[in-house]
């Protein structure tokens, strides 16, 4: 077996078994949460930290003594669905809304099974474009006397099957990498999902829902209110 036959058949299965590690291992670690008591519980994602934006990086987003001081609201989105510009926008009409509030903007991932799948697919392709390229010198090393009928199909027409699994490959994982989530919380209490509504929040809405989860915390801690 000479080197460039070791490549092709140990690179996929490097490939896989470090996205397994790395899925696995190093779980990135969950958002901050408020320390206020809260009596309703709810499932958060785990958040990949490169996706975090926080308005607190921003000092000119800022404003000391606002209405919000104190809280934290976080949008959890679907990136690879186009989701960012979306919560980019009701996060800077949250800000308006409410200053002196932290706004965190993250990814929000998919089901594991989903995960575990998108990390197959590139073994997959890599595994058929190598097939199609050194097959009759990989189906002797796996046992075969001739290579399968159905291998002649594949090479027939070399660069449409390499193509076409190239192209449905990177479909599949844009569909698996996709949540379709746009999930809000307020202190860690969840305010709105569209997992669960099935649509977005309206402006209107989203920002009367946060006024009154805003009004009852300040209730709960003994603050009055600061606007009727």
């Amino acid at each position: 077996m000479d080197r460039a036959q070791l490549l092709l058949l140990g690179l996929p299965l490097f490939l896989f078994c470090s996205d397994l590690l790395s899925l696995f291992i190093s779980s990135p670690p969950s958002p901050p949460l408020s320390s206020k008591p809260s009596h309703h519980h709810h499932h958060r994602p785990a958040i990949d930290p490169a996706t975090v934006e926080s308005s607190s990086e921003k000092p000119e987003t800022t404003i000391v003594g606002g209405v919000g001081l104190g809280n934290t609201v976080t949008i959890n989105y679907c990136s690879s669905c186009s989701y960012r510009g979306k919560a980019v926008a009701m996060k800077n009409m949250l800000e308006i809304a409410f200053p002196g509030t932290e706004f965190i903007l993250a990814n929000y991932p998919p089901p594991l099974p989903k995960r575990l799948l998108s990390k197959v697919v590139p073994v997959v392709q890599i595994g058929v474009i190598g097939i199609v390229v050194a097959g009759e010198q990989i189906f002797p090393m796996l046992g075969f006397v001739a290579p399968p009928p159905w291998y002649y199909n594949l090479r027939a027409n070399k660069f449409g099957t390499v193509a076409s699994t190239w192209l449905l490959g990177n479909a599949l994982q844009s569909f698996l990498h996709s949540s379709g989530a746009f999930e809000v919380y307020f202190n860690g209490e969840l305010v709105f999902s569209k997992l669960k509504e099935g649509r977005f929040p309206g402006e209107i809405e989203l920002k009367n829902l946060i006024t009154k989860k805003m009004a009852n915390s300040r209730l709960a801690n003994g603050v009055p209110e600061l606007w009727p």
